[in-house]
């Protein structure tokens, strides 16, 4: 009788056991938002504020009131579960609100959605140290960010923490925040912050937490997609990324998706990373539930994001806030500067690739204001350019939505040599569709994306009366710029080094190109060829790619139509892109794995992965 209990206490602890191990998985539901970008009210499909015709029309997105209300629903749909919401940062810079209350209002909306971790972007800093602290203080969430490393001088303090440990349903969750390595370039953090390394402070901050025995780790970044694939998600112990900074919208249902939401990233540890992001401006809330094993591994991940559209209700409240806290700009804002017969394209795909409309227009706008001057050439960056501008009327507050940093106009004088070498450095970061990349007005230039960086500038000519000439490399010319460039801000440290005569303190770009509009009325948007993009191979076209034979022992060209039914790559191999080809959907063709993506990438000079040009010849490597 008692062998007979034994045995039945022993089968029922087995079943138990058996049980317990079902139910030690943990389930995490994630809501994340990246890139505010002061969107406190909602905006357009031009990323602009939305007009009350448009709110009538139901043609809005975002804003914050809807945010708060879309957030709350999930928190109610999910009630009983294990929630974050998370902020991926650059909740700064944007718009009218940001100028006005420097911070407060979105750290006073931030508040109200309950957020419950953030990490800074690059924008945070652009008020130096000095206009985040007050965000820092009002803020009632912690902000991780590993790489932000204060002095002893500094004002912010022990507000930044690397890391925080979080209790979600009983189980311990760490959050490592990281910043963009490049924010002293981007931004203006000041002599007493310094970023350190982005994936050496996180593995750091990492390390901490597990000898805590966290086993479940967020890495909470605004690094950008690509460098989150490429690092982040391959630091030790990193179980999931929540990113932002260069605005990726991943999504298995949007063709414009960059990747898929999420994005699995092998871990050197033997496991899979999902890598998120939200697109930007208030218009998706990233919606991401992770299950873990009971040894804190990720055993399956899956979301999509949702679009913020006019079928979510703004909330009456926060509206009614965002209307008061409005009232001191709306003056300003509602002024009407002028008339466009068609939109104006200002989209970060655009401008910081190729020539666009709101690059001419800008760069046109600047030369003409400083012509009397005997300026010459103006460049200005593309990630400069915020947003674009629909057609009919256009209001002051859509230009300072354009251009929101309050950047003034600069100009100095500087070498034929030195003009080249700062295109080279607008150039260089063609692959993160990098803000630096150089709209100009008052010479032309081509480029070879194909070709290392340093060496990409094709060709340059400048305009000369009504002609244009090779750019002469001993010759000085007087240039205009804004301040933010002109201080070495995107890398072009050429700009303050080398530029002679320099003057800072001209009037606000936004002014400058709300006067330019006003006198060239009505506006009709264009773009002239000045900034031209040249095919990889020699005499390679988009209809005609150049031909090219591979030895036939060691590679073997196909054909793009032909990529979909490769098998995995057992040695090089070459691929012609054709249209609607992405590393991602090559990746899974030769390798199986569309998550091998960078391997492609690394082997081709890191391309942008979603961006290939049509008729361009790719390496292959062997998996």
């Amino acid at each position: 009788m008692i062998r007979h209990m034994r045995t039945g206490l022993m089968t029922a602890s087995i079943f138990a056991l058996s049980s317990g191990a079902a139910f030690a998985d943990y389930e995490l539901n994630i809501l994340h938002i990246n890139d505010l970008h002061s969107r406190v009210e909602s905006i357009n499909k031009f990323d602009s504020t939305c007009s009350t015709e448009e709110e009538g029309k139901n043609e809005c997105f975002g804003g914050v009131a809807r945010l708060k209300t879309l957030i709350d629903q999930k928190r109610q749909d999910m009630s009983g579960k294990n929630v974050l919401l998370l902020n991926a940062g650059d909740n700064f810079q944007g718009s009218l609100f940001f100028t006005t209350y420097k911070g407060l209002a979105e750290a006073e909306f931030l508040n109200l959605m309950k957020f419950d971790a953030m990490t800074v972007g690059n924008h945070e800093f652009d008020e130096s140290e000095d206009g985040l602290v007050g965000f820092l203080e009002k803020v009632e969430f912690p902000v991780v960010t590993a790489n932000v490393l204060p002095s002893y001088k500094s004002k912010i303090g022990d507000r930044i923490k690397p890391s925080i440990v979080l209790e979600v349903g009983g189980q311990k969750v760490g959050i490592v925040g990281a910043v963009a390595n490049d924010t002293p370039e981007l931004s203006s953090p000041g002599p007493d912050i310094l970023i350190g390394d982005d994936v050496a402070t996180t593995t750091a901050a990492v390390e901490e937490l597990k000898k805590q025995g966290v086993d479940k780790i967020i890495a909470l970044t605004h690094v950008g997609y690509p460098r989150d694939l490429a690092a982040i998600a391959k630091i030790p112990d990193v179980d999931i990324v929540v990113g932002g900074h260069s605005h990726s919208l991943l999504s298995n249902t949007d063709e414009k998706a960059e990747g898929p939401y999420p994005t699995m990233v092998d871990n050197p540890g033997g496991y899979k990373v999902p890598v998120v992001q939200a697109g930007s401006y208030s218009k998706y809330l990233g919606d991401l539930v992770v299950t873990f094993d009971d040894k804190g591994v990720v055993k399956a991940a899956k979301g999509d994001p949702i679009l913020v559209d006019s079928s979510v209700k703004p909330d009456q409240s926060v509206l009614t806030r965002v209307a008061e806290l409005a009232k001191p700009i709306e003056e300003l804002r509602s002024k009407i500067i002028g008339k466009n017969e068609a939109p104006i394209d200002g989209s970060r795909e655009t401008c910081r690739a190729k020539e666009c409309e709101m690059g001419s227009l800008v760069a046109d706008a600047m030369l003409d204001r400083v012509k009397g001057q005997g300026v010459t050439i103006a460049i200005t960056n593309g990630g400069g350019l915020r947003a674009s501008i629909d057609a009919g009327d256009v209001s002051m507050g859509e230009a300072i939505t354009v251009l929101p940093f309050q950047n003034t106009v600069a100009t100095f004088q500087l070498k034929g040599a030195d003009i080249k070498a700062a295109l080279e450095n607008g150039l260089s970061k063609l692959e993160e569709a990098g803000g630096r990349f150089p709209q100009v007005a008052g010479l032309k230039y081509s480029f070879d994306r194909s070709e290392p960086v340093g060496s990409r500038v094709v060709s340059v000519e400048v305009k000369d009366g009504e002609a244009y000439g090779p750019l002469d490399p001993a010759k000085t010319y007087s240039l205009v710029t804004n301040n933010y460039m002109r201080n070495g801000g995107d890398g072009y440290d050429v700009f303050k080094t080398k530029g002679e005569n320099a003057y800072d303190y001209g009037p606000g770009l936004e002014t400058v190109l709300a006067d330019y509009l006003a006198a060239h009325q009505p506006f009709k948007p264009y773009t002239d060829g000045r900034i031209t993009e040249v095919a990889a191979a020699a005499g390679a076209t988009a209809a005609e790619p150049a031909a090219e034979t591979a030895p036939a022992d060691t590679t073997a060209t196909q054909p793009a139509s032909d990529a979909a039914a490769t098998t995995p790559a057992t040695g090089p191999q070459k691929h012609v892109i054709a249209k609607g080809d992405t590393l991602w959907d090559l990746a899974k063709a030769f390798y199986g794995d569309g998550a091998l993506w960078a391997k492609i990438s690394a082997a081709n000079g890191k391309p942008a992965p979603r961006h290939l040009h049509v008729g361009t010849e790719l390496e292959i490597p062997a998996k």
